[in-house]
């Protein structure tokens, strides 16, 4: 009988090539090893059972004992306690040919299923190798829809391998979309849906509506998302109904969600999912009701349920980013907070859902006036997941962007941010639970003078107040926002409906009482005949409300407007009260009165070299913005007079004989604070 070794081969060579010429030259009478090493290299293992045609011939003496075939491979290096070492392995299923491969596949996964063993990775492996066997399909998609809910992305690759393995692609779509859209690849979901929804009589079209529903809402487009569940239609829409009322609502349609959804009903089943959803839809319905205090708790709760299941079922939005928004129309930022953080770490709809959440914690906290915080949430956001942000999400942090750097008072960041705003705002339209980066936007058109570039937007926004009977909870914001963009346009014809409507309001919410007064402090002041402790007192009002950078530049503004010392005094006093960044960097001088040489070193120069104190340096950035004494006041909490006193005390320490002189010789001196960059 010939051995294993073959002329010119030492089986003691240790190397990967010697081991893989060796299995590529078993042949003749070592067929019976090559056989046996193919069948443990496909996935059989010892002691058995092996191939029922290799068996046969062991078991009739045709070939060696298994004994012996083994030690035979263990001789000549290609077999190491029971297992194929790589190289033979890769040699021998390169060289067998593919049909024999799959065969011998096939009749392993026989023995699995006739033992009543679960496939588990081998069948991916079997998969990705190129074997069609419904068996393996069938396991691969158990698998997927048990990963659905809480690993979306698993979930999405076990389906794609599962079509490999010959799952029927249409029976698996609406599921596979869904993975997609919850892991946040809402290309992918779009492509499986379009073709599962144009099908003839297309398999589970509820979860199909509710994906497509979902995407489009992310792409800025809620209307499609009502569209949708239209289509569906009531008698289809079970328990996505709740869901409906999210979209349908969203873009104005009340009537519509009241013929789909019943706040009263009991949910569809005991689960937390069930309840959850019935929450959400109940909670946005009462948030339209007269009283509208009651949504946030129910709307809190349907997220601290949805948090408890772990389920990343994509939405068309979430009820922790629903509640949030709802918190930050309430005046209450830190609670906004608060429940998105709890809602990210809970993983609540999935990577989808992440930027969201992340860009809301920005915007509580950068009502709060902590910029470092929003900044910082917002670099979360754009890491959250593996896809770049979803139109809605981008619009969102493009009026954020608006608004830290009105904020900040950087007038260029400001214009450049508006910019990115625009082409935003062409990829998005107006809804419900926009209306708070839309608010933003018009402020600083106004403040741009580019109030023509967003009026059919404003327009939109105040059809769908009006189609859904002005909801205060949702409308008092928006027509704050209104209002001090009328004050910043100097036009008291667009101020009156916005002012009357936080006026009706007030009579049935908190926050637009505190609004409607902020309103009138504000006219009064531009109008030059205003009380101070009024403008105080409606200035600590807005702080109360989360709103203390608005509290602050009321207070600010009051002040450069007063002839009185001691009101000046006292309004400043109050404006860096509510915002403290706004003394940071002083000298610390009492309010309204520098302290002469408090910073001044033996040679009047500042320690830096630059010739200013840091507090000249801020107001001198602001003097090369081109800003007025009045102007740098109000940015920076301080009175005109002082101003022009910092102003004054710059030409002189500079040597500036004249104002373009002191221009630039100011550029010189912060380009010296902030050298370029090698």
């Amino acid at each position: 009988m010939a051995t294993v070794n073959q002329p010119g081969l030492n089986h003691m060579d240790p190397s990967p090539h010697a081991a893989e010429l060796m299995a590529r030259q078993l042949k003749g009478e070592n067929a019976a090893v090559r056989e046996l090493l193919l069948a443990l290299s496909v996935g059989f293992m010892l002691p058995g059972p092996l191939p029922a045609d290799l068996q046969r011939r062991i078991d009739g003496g045709e070939v060696e004992s298994l004994h012996a075939l083994v030690a035979r491979a263990e001789q000549a290096g290609l077999l190491l306690d029971g297992t194929v070492i790589g190289p033979a392995r890769h040699a021998l299923l390169t060289v067998a040919p593919t049909a024999k491969v799959h065969a011998l596949q096939r009749e392993l996964v026989t023995c699995y299923v006739e033992d009543g063993q679960p496939l588990g990775d081998f069948a991916r492996e079997l998969a990705r190798g190129g074997l069609a066997d419904l068996r393996v399909a069938a396991e691969l998609e158990h698998a997927a829809d048990k990963a659905l809910e809480h690993d979306p992305g698993l979930a999405y690759r076990l389906y794609d391998e599962a079509l490999l393995a010959g799952a029927d692609e249409t029976a698996t779509a609406a599921r596979r979309a869904q993975a997609a859209a919850a892991d946040g690849d809402l290309d992918a979901a779009t492509r499986i849906i379009d073709t599962l929804l144009v099908s003839a009589d297309p398999p589970d079209i509820r979860r199909g509506v509710d994906v497509a529903a979902a995407v489009w809402a992310q792409r800025g487009m809620l209307a499609r998302s009502a569209d949708a569940y239209s289509w569906l239609g009531a008698a289809r829409l079970g328990p996505s109904a709740a869901l409906a009322v999210v979209s349908l609502v969203g873009c104005g349609n009340r009537a519509g969600a009241d013929a789909l959804f019943s706040a009263d009903a009991p949910p569809a089943s005991p689960t937390l999912l069930a309840a959850a959803m019935a929450g959400t839809g109940k909670g946005i319905l009462q948030s339209l009701s007269g009283d509208p205090e009651q949504a946030l708790p129910i709307l809190i709760h349907a997220s601290d349920m949805l948090n408890s299941s772990g389920s990343a079922l994509p939405l068309p939005d979430t009820p922790a980013a629903i509640a949030a928004t709802m918190a930050l129309h309430s005046g209450e930022p830190q609670l906004a907070e608060a429940v998105c953080k709890a809602a990210t770490a809970a993983g609540q709809g999935g990577n989808a859902a992440k930027p969201r959440l992340f860009l809301l914690q920005a915007w509580s906290a950068m009502q709060l006036d902590r910029v470092d915080d929003a900044r910082l949430a917002m670099n979360e956001a754009s890491k959250a997941n593996h896809w770049p942000l979803v139109p809605r999400d981008q619009f969102l942090r493009a009026a954020l962007d608006v608004g830290l750097a009105r904020r900040t008072g950087d007038i260029a960041e400001l214009v450049m941010a508006w910019e990115r705003a625009r082409d935003a705002m062409l990829h998005t339209s107006v809804d419900l639970y926009s209306l708070l980066p839309w608010g933003e936007l018009v402020i600083t058109a106004a403040r741009l003078r580019e109030t023509r570039r967003i009026s059919h937007y404003v327009d939109e926004a105040n059809r769908l107040l009006s189609r859904l009977g002005d909801p205060p909870l949702w409308g008092v914001p928006f027509h704050w926002a209104a209002v001090q963009a009328a004050l910043l346009s100097e036009s008291p014809a667009e101020l009156a409906p916005h002012a009357g409507a936080l006026a009706r309001a007030a009579r049935t919410s908190h926050l637009a009482a505190v609004l409607a007064s902020a309103g009138k402090a504000w006219v009064s002041v531009l109008a030059g005949s205003f009380q101070p402790a009024d403008v105080e007192a409606a200035a600590r009002a807005l702080n109360r409300m989360g709103m203390p950078w608005e509290g602050a530049r009321l207070a600010g503004h009051a002040a450069a407007r007063t002839e009185e010392r001691k009101d000046m005094v006292r309004l400043l006093s109050c404006a860096r009260d509510l915002h403290p960044q706004s003394a940071q960097g002083g000298n610390g001088s009492t309010p309204g009165e520098p302290r002469a040489g408090a910073t001044d070193s033996g040679n009047g120069l500042h320690p830096d070299g630059s010739g200013l104190s840091e507090r000249e340096k801020e107001v001198a950035r602001l003097v090369l913005e081109g800003k007025t004494y009045r102007e740098i006041g109000e940015t920076i909490y301080i009175s005109p007079r002082t101003a022009e006193h910092h102003i004054a005390r710059m030409r002189r320490r500079l040597g500036a004989e004249n104002r373009s002189d002191l221009l630039a010789r100011l550029r010189l001196a912060l380009a010296a604070e902030n050298p370029p960059q090698e």
